[in-house]
Order: C-alpha cells, then structure tokens, then sequence
C-alpha cells in the first residue's frame, strides 16, 4: 500500500468539508468549468459531486455525511441488508444501504426518473473511466462508508478504474463477510482524528467491522491500525490527565509568542 502523501491528505479533507456547502465552485480547485456532476438524494438534496479535469487522469467523487435528520435517524438502523443484488456477497449497515440505494432526484434534463444514487453515479462515472481516468473516492463519516461500497462494486465491474479511498470520521460498514470479501483493502485510508465517537459506531463490535488502512492522528502523530480497544484507552486516559498537563513548563514556554516584544 502506497503511503498518503500530505498534499493528498489536505486535498480530500479540503473537498470534504466543501462538499456540504450548498454552492461550489469547482474551478477554484482547478477542476474544469462544466467537471461537476451533482448527484441528489430522494428529497433533492445534493449527496454527491464528482469532479473532474481534461488535464487530470484522476476523477474524485465526494460524499457528504449526515446532513439531515433523515441521515441522522438512519444511523440506528442497526440491522444489516445484503448487497447481492450488485454483485456483492455481504450485508451493509440497513442505513447506509438505504443512502445508496434510495431514489436519486433528476439533476439534468437527461437523467432518467426512478435511477438510485448507486445508478446515478455509476453512469456518471462510465464515460469518465472510459477516457482512461482513474476515480478517487472521499467522504465523511456515512459518506466514506458507502464510498466503500461503491467503489467495491466498481472495481469488480470495471477492474482498475478504482485509484484510492480516503474517509474521515468512518464508522463500521457491515458484517466479517465484507471485511473478508473487500476486494480494495490495500487502497483505503480510513482517517480517524483523536477520539472521534463516530469511528466505534455502531457499537456492535463483532457484527460490524472496518476494512484498510487506519491513521489515527493524535498527539500531534499518526498511528497506523491502532486497534479500536487501545486508541479508546489511551484517549480516556489523555483526557483524564489533560488539565494537569498545562501544569507543566513546556506549555508555558510554548505560548511565549502571547508575548510582544518590548
């Protein structure tokens, strides 16, 4: 697996926290004027943007979160659905299954009425990897999940097509099937910052599992596939400790630039 390099990092991270505003200029990213295509959910709302440039082989595809509190109520369907029905021999969270494949509102005029978000966004992506261009997957939290899912499904249909997958704040995605059966392992990055509760969800240990890579930033370090048992243990312990550590003399000299010159 190919470390992520920083300027990667920031870039996801950057589009991420973009993609929940309700405008977006693109083109200030350096993607092309007419390189978005926006993807809505069942009530219109926009889910997904893809982006792309002439200049650039690489496509990348943003997922929101939980945006709504629709989203929010889908997080407590805590049963499983299976993802046969695409090719895909394990069962998803009920909510995210339900994120992917609910009815997508038509964005253009060519959209085709009853189309689901899953649909939606692989015709969209078709004519793009058959221009020779790679796609780059990214979300937050519900979003990174089933950016997963998607992306599984992609790779298998079209071998190559997938170049990476980076989520932040990612919770669990489905049952030991799909951590075993995840064909793009070696390709995800799961970003996971202190201790962010949403990462432990649902808390259904060993009916719901992670797949890929994990950096935990911490501390000012990344830790690479911290186990969710150790990473849960040293954040309590940190916050336990934490007000007796601005006690010491390396926080006061830290903050010596509160002070002007005189």
């Amino acid at each position: 697996m190919k470390p992520l390099k920083r300027y990667q990092y920031e870039r996801y991270a950057v589009l991420c926290n973009l993609a929940y505003p309700r405008v977006f200029k693109q083109t200030r990213y350096g993607f092309d004027p007419n390189g978005q295509r926006i993807i809505k959910n069942q009530f219109g709302k926009t889910m997904i943007r893809v982006l792309w440039s002439k200049n650039s082989n690489e496509v990348v595809v943003v997922i929101k979160g939980s945006h709504s509190v629709t989203d929010w109520l889908l997080n407590f369907a805590l049963w499983t659905r299976s993802c046969q029905k695409v090719g895909l021999y394990y069962r998803i969270h009920a909510g995210f299954y339900h994120l992917l494949f609910q009815e997508s509102a038509p964005t253009r005029n060519e959209d085709k009425l009853g189309a689901s978000v899953f649909e939606r966004l692989e015709t969209c992506l078709i004519p793009l990897t058959e221009q020779g261009k790679r796609i780059t997957i990214t979300g937050h939290s519900s979003g990174g999940a089933i950016g997963c899912v998607f992306a599984d499904y992609f790779e298998q249909k079209y071998p190559k097509s997938i170049k990476r997958i980076v989520t932040f704040g990612q919770p669990a995605i489905g049952n030991w099937q799909f951590k075993r059966r995840y064909k793009l392992a070696h390709k995800t990055y799961r970003i996971c910052c202190d201790l962010d509760i949403v990462t432990f969800m649902p808390p259904l240990p060993l009916l719901y599992w992670h797949s890929g890579k994990m950096l935990w930033l911490y501390n000012g370090k990344i830790y690479e596939n911290t186990p969710s048992i150790i990473r849960f243990g040293r954040s309590i312990v940190s916050w336990v400790v934490r007000p007796f550590s601005y006690h010491l003399m390396s926080k006061y000299i830290r903050n010596k630039d509160f002070f002007d010159e005189r």
